[in-house]
């Protein structure tokens, strides 16, 4: 639960020291959730070295790396796994729309359809359909399959993963882990929100830079902030397809008694 300290991604943070129902705890050093590592300086570089990680999964797309840059990463380099989660056919990309906004390509009614007056709920009806796709959409069942599998094999570890803000399929992967490993509900809700304590400089500075270009830049905030409502949303859909998410987990994600019993034991002290 310790941040990194890194300078240009300031989500990253260790896993470790979450409590488990039966008393055992996760280890730390073993497991790492982060935002997007493609701005670290030398300074970030050296300190994930230190952390000698074996694997780093990246969940943005290929559209999404490319406008941003890869990541860069530490020497010797961690082995480097792109598992894309969004579907560019019903996601929105945020900041492919920002992009735009801040070149000139869009005007300032652009970000109109984000407003709480618009169809659909805007933002935050954007954001709960987003998460309950992570639980329905087959993309994303076989990317976070794919994570966990990963996350459970001890030659993987430490390991880090990542998407854009470390925040929405970063946060999704994470609770998924906890949930497995038996975390209480409250932790996995707490973890999820600390998101919001990395970022807020960063939301903060989003909304500056869409000053005086969009009618009106808060209507972004709900994008850029972790809300109970939408891991809700998540575990909502899981109960609707699956029954619980027990079944989203064996039925979803096909964690076998067999995967379970790996993840403990690799992660658990």
């Amino acid at each position: 639960m310790t941040s990194l300290g890194l300078t240009n991604a300031p989500n990253a943070r260790d896993l470790g020291g979450h409590v488990t129902r039966d008393g055992r705890r996760l280890r730390d050093g073993v497991l790492f959730r982060a935002d997007s590592l493609h701005r670290l300086t030398d300074r970030d570089l050296d300190i994930l070295a230190s952390r000698k990680l074996a694997c780093v999964i990246d969940f943005r797309n290929i559209e999404e790396a490319q406008r941003v840059g890869p990541d860069r990463l530490p020497t010797p380099a961690p082995r480097y796994v792109s598992l894309p989660i969004l579907d560019p056919d019903h996601d929105v990309d945020l900041f492919a729309l920002i992009s735009d906004v801040l070149r000139g390509h869009a005007d300032g009614t652009e970000l109109d359809f984000l407003s709480e007056e618009a169809v659909g709920g805007g933002a935050v009806g954007l954001m709960t359909g987003l998460y309950r796709r992570f639980v329905s959409s087959r993309m994303a069942r076989l990317s976070f399959a794919q994570a966990l599998r990963l996350v459970a094999t001890a030659e993987e570890l430490p390991l880090l993963f990542h998407c854009a803000a470390g925040k929405d399929r970063t946060g999704w992967l994470a609770a998924v882990v906890l949930s497995v490993l038996d975390v209480d509900q409250d932790a996995i809700l707490a973890d999820y929100l600390r998101t919001n304590d990395h970022n807020e400089s960063t939301v903060q500075f989003v909304v500056s830079l869409l000053d005086g270009k969009v009618n009106d830049p808060q209507v972004i905030v709900p994008m850029l902030e972790a809300r109970p409502a939408y891991l809700a949303a998540a575990f909502d859909e899981a109960e609707r397809i699956y029954g619980g998410l027990a079944g989203y987990l064996r039925e979803g994600l096909g964690v076998t008694d067999e995967l379970r019993s790996a993840l403990r034991a690799n992660l658990l002290e």
